[in-house]
């Protein structure tokens, strides 16, 4: 990142430093059960879960929450779980991240922070079946936006706030496209531990999820560059100043990530459905399912793992264009990081942007794509691209059904759909499509497809109708409603 733009933003946030400087560390898990890992088999340093780190020190590469699970007290069947869930006057337990805390031991019971996330369904859904081509009752939505913020950013963010308060931090900071900092200020807000400033690019941002962060006292930075430009920066100002990072860097934010697809196994009562799609943007959910599955599978909960599809917006296809076009996978924790990089500053030289109606995924540099990689490997993984009109199109499927969701959800749909199209995902085959975020995350989006007066854009359009104030007139219109 250029000096100048670093030094800009330093004496933008300059006044907050203060804060940051009072730590207060509480006690870590004195036990040693956790800590942390680099990603990189031909390094593999560990490191304590007291440090404070977005990458290995040694080479760089993504660093892992690991654990010695010998050690770690995991029921011996998943169904344990499911008696906690309605314990409401004990948080940690009423948590849907906290009740499966033996599978993200990195903290004591009095350390964990929480404001009742996780609180999600997965439901049936019959008429976005029939839409993608299922068999009845063989599609399922789990819907992220019931969480405290809207979106599934609040599962991540109370194990990265929790663990932000086992290191003592007094200020957490991230880059955001709108989710991932309405979830920081949140936090920020709630439970006072720490002030949370969020860095937001100049580009697309959804007004609903700006809101959030400014309603709930986050400190916004907006700088001149989409994400990838806003999380450079964060990262160097975060390692400058030792500000606590939340991005899904952060591997303890991806800790909380892998309770989504507990609760989407309890839900199915415990028995793994054939098919997980999930949209893909910095891929943080997408690098924790896999992990989940594997864990699970290790410690002998599960007995196989389903497959994963990796759905990335056509205008932001990186991951894309990565696996299907370049042919780099993961190679046993060797990709060709050359290869990537080679990629990486291509895109750079013809200054090629991320561009969706779908500002969630509207990501070119996803910094999780080696655990991506990962995670496609654990799961027999595909990716698959689809246009922004079909993730508008399966987007107002979800909303006709009675679930209003955030774009990006839509490409878990379009992505399914396309899916079965191409024979990889029979009818016969048990489905759970991710819903990121709730509909009022972005209802420009959502207006701006049902008003749409072009003919033949919006296949789905519902849009409203204009009558004049006069009692006959309306009636007449209610009639043909019949």
């Amino acid at each position: 990142m250029p000096t100048d733009l670093c030094n800009r933003l330093q004496q933008t946030i300059g006044d907050l430093l203060p804060i940051r400087a009072k730590k207060e560390s509480m006690p870590a898990v004195t036990e040693e059960i956790a800590f942390q890992v680099c990603l990189s088999p031909d390094c593999g340093a560990t490191f304590g879960i007291d440090e404070i780190l977005t990458g290995c020190p040694n080479c760089g590469s993504l660093l892992d929450a690991g654990y010695e699970w010998d050690r770690v007290a995991v029921p011996f069947s998943l169904s344990e779980f499911e008696s906690r869930c309605g314990q409401r006057s004990r948080p940690i337990d009423f948590s849907g991240v906290w009740r499966f805390r033996e599978l993200l031991p990195f903290a004591h019971d009095e350390q964990i922070v929480t404001i009742g996330e996780g609180q999600t369904i997965l439901q049936q859904a019959e008429s976005v079946a029939k839409y993608v081509g299922m068999d009845t009752g063989n599609l399922f939505l789990q819907y992220e936006g019931f969480n405290p913020s809207g979106s599934f950013k609040d599962n991540g963010m109370t194990a990265a706030s929790t663990h932000a308060r086992i290191v003592g931090a007094k200020m957490t900071a991230c880059a955001s496209t709108g989710n991932t900092s309405a979830s920081l200020a949140i936090y920020g807000g709630i439970t006072g531990l720490f002030q949370a400033v969020v860095f937001v690019g100049s580009g697309k941002i959804a007004y609903g999820k700006l809101s959030q962060a400014l309603d709930y006292g986050a400190k916004t930075v907006q700088i001149q560059g989409d994400f990838d430009d806003a999380l450079i920066a964060v990262r160097e100002i975060c390692n400058r100043e030792n500000i606590y990072l939340c991005n899904s860097v952060n591997p303890f934010r991806l800790e909380g990530q892998k309770t989504i697809m507990y609760r989407v196994l309890e839900s199915l009562s415990w028995e793994p459905p054939d098919w997980i799609v999930v949209p893909g943007g910095n891929l943080g959910n997408s690098s924790a399912f896999g992990k989940a599955f594997l864990e699970l599978k290790q410690l002998g909960l599960i007995d196989r793992i389903p497959r994963l599809a990796v759905i990335n917006a056509a205008g932001a296809n990186t991951l894309y264009e990565i696996v299907n076009s370049e042919g780099i996978h993961w190679n046993d924790g060797r990709p060709q990081h050359s290869h990537i990089e080679e990629y990486m500053t291509q895109m750079d030289a013809e200054n090629r942007r991320a561009e969706t109606i779908a500002s969630a995924i509207e990501i070119n540099r996803p910094v999780n794509l080696t655990k991506c990689l990962r995670a496609l490997s654990i799961c027999d993984g595909i990716v698959r691209e689809v246009s922004d009109e079909e993730i508008l199109h399966g987007k107002a499927q979800v909303g006709a059904g009675g679930f209003g969701c955030e774009p990006a959800s839509g490409a878990s749909v379009a992505g399914a759909k396309r899916l079965r199209e191409e024979g990889m995902i029979a009818p016969s085959d048990r489905v759970v499509c991710i819903l990121t975020g709730h509909q009022l995350k972005d209802p420009n989006a959502t207006v701006g497809y049902h008003t749409n007066n072009d003919e033949g854009s919006q296949e789905f359009a519902n849009q409203p109708y204009v009558v004049e104030n006069d009692i006959e007139k309306i009636l007449e219109l209610l009639s043909s409603f019949q």
